[in-house]
């Protein structure tokens, strides 16, 4: 990860007292258990080519050339057709390694990521090996299974992100208007195994329409394994960044680097307060020594569910029911009532029976709020209620409601209520999905 200061901007555990939405269906179509003891075999082989290679996998060092041979090594053995494509910077030659699932709609391209690259002072095993060989693991378990996605799947392993995202945004802009518009989403992996590890969820707001779906799709299966996660904005920090600036929605997850551990923190997550998340961070210390593997099972895991989810399965054309969001924010002050629309259009007929309402409010006492879901004509329908005993901070969550007999197109509203003095929040993002 570049050296660039990330802000965590929410906590709280994710979907508490939520309707879970759009799970896995059937057991043919879940995600697999990543086996991490595999993601630690990769991280093996890197630290390996870092020893034999100066200590380092760093760009124009003759380690990064190593690892993306490892790695395209392995996806074409698995079925994955790649290609390389170099670039030059500080006049040395990188790499980046694509990979493409054959299949899948090639007019909705859900992408994810990870940067190969470590820094020069040492072999950079969990910044960012970590990504890279959980990465590579979920594409490895794509071909096991033999993943028939509705969307079509590329992988992209990045160069020179160190020097500053050097190869992500080569590879961006060297896209064609059109290219771009075909890719739905990019997930970014970058340091998944900290040893003092955090739970962040890259978040969606400010980031372009569609990233919150993103977002709540990776909360959503923390939430399914009891693990509370936090809401972090890591700006231009890591490889989402030239596609977000793209118009590309985007989210990531990411177990810190070198910011301390607070003592909230600690005991949520467990690890010691008043430590950086990752202490041997751009150092020569990051080895394979360097990483905790629970967290780094957790967050491979997490990548397959949301790869699987939102890739879709059955190999037909993409989900054709469409999303509207609302990323603007909207203060809720003590004892006030606010409201964010959103206004629906192009829909036929009547909203569905399952509407889903997906909502992310920052606050610092959840049980403060009422949340009502209102349709054109004015009727509400209530997904929260206010309760003195949901003492957590914010509502990050995803809700179901019958407005089957509520006309699709037009303006709806999410209006919340703030019942009680004290705390206050805001509206940071919500979405409609038909």
């Amino acid at each position: 990860m570049s050296r660039y200061s990330f802000l965590t901007i929410a906590a709280g555990v994710a979907l508490t007292g939520a309707v879970l939405v759009a799970p896995m269906a059937t057991a043919s179509q879940a995600a697999p258990d990543i086996p991490v003891a595999n993601v630690q075999a990769h991280l093996n082989e890197f630290q390996t080519i870092a020893t034999n290679n100066g200590g380092n996998r760093a760009h124009g060092r003759p380690g990064y050339q190593a690892s993306v041979n490892y790695v395209k090594g392995k996806l074409d053995a698995a079925g994955w057709t790649t290609s390389v494509k170099s670039f030059t910077y500080n006049g040395a030659t990188g790499y980046n390694l694509i990979a493409d699932w054959p299949g899948g709609n090639p007019e909705a391209i859900l992408m994810a990521g990870a940067h190969l690259d470590s820094v020069t002072a040492g072999p950079g095993i969990n910044d960012n090996g970590t990504g890279s060989a959980a990465l590579l693991e979920v594409a490895l378990q794509i071909s096991a299974t033999n993943f028939a996605p509705e969307k079509h799947i590329r992988f992209g392993w990045w160069g020179a992100e160190e020097l500053g995202l050097i190869g992500s945004t080569n590879y961006v802009n060297s896209l064609s208007s059109t290219e771009k518009a075909k890719i739905d989403g990019y997930l970014n992996f970058d340091m998944i195994g900290s040893p003092n590890p955090a739970y962040f969820v890259y978040s969606a707001s400010g980031q372009p329409a569609g990233s919150l779906e993103l977002q709540q799709t990776l909360e959503r299966y923390f939430a399914s394994i009891n693990v509370p996660t936090e809401l972090t904005s890591v700006g231009g920090r890591s490889d989402h960044a030239a596609f977000a600036r793209a118009g590309i929605p985007i989210s990531g997850t990411f177990t810190g680097a070198e910011v301390t551990k607070t003592s909230a923190q600690a005991q949520k997550w467990g690890g010691t307060a008043g430590q950086a998340f990752d202490p041997c961070y751009h150092r020569s210390c990051d080895r394979t020594s360097n990483v905790n593997a629970t967290a780094l099972d957790r967050h491979s895991d997490a990548m397959a569910y949301s790869i699987w989810t939102l890739a879709g399965t059955g190999g037909g054309n993409p989900d054709p029911d469409p999303r509207f969001e609302n990323g603007t924010d909207v203060a809720i002050a003590d004892l006030a009532t606010v409201e964010s629309p959103i206004t629906v259009t192009g829909v036929t007929g009547n909203a569905p029976a399952d509407l889903r309402v997906d909502v992310s409010i920052l606050h610092t006492y959840r049980g403060d709020l009422q949340i009502d879901v209102v349709a054109p004509d004015g009727t509400a329908y209530r997904v929260k209620n206010s309760s003195s005993s949901d003492s957590a901070d914010n509502v990050i969550a995803s809700y179901t409601v019958d407005a089957s007999s509520e006309t699709a197109n037009g303006t709806w509203k999410l209006r919340v209520r703030d019942v009680a003095s004290q705390d206050v929040g805001r509206i940071d993002s919500w979405a409609l999905q038909f």
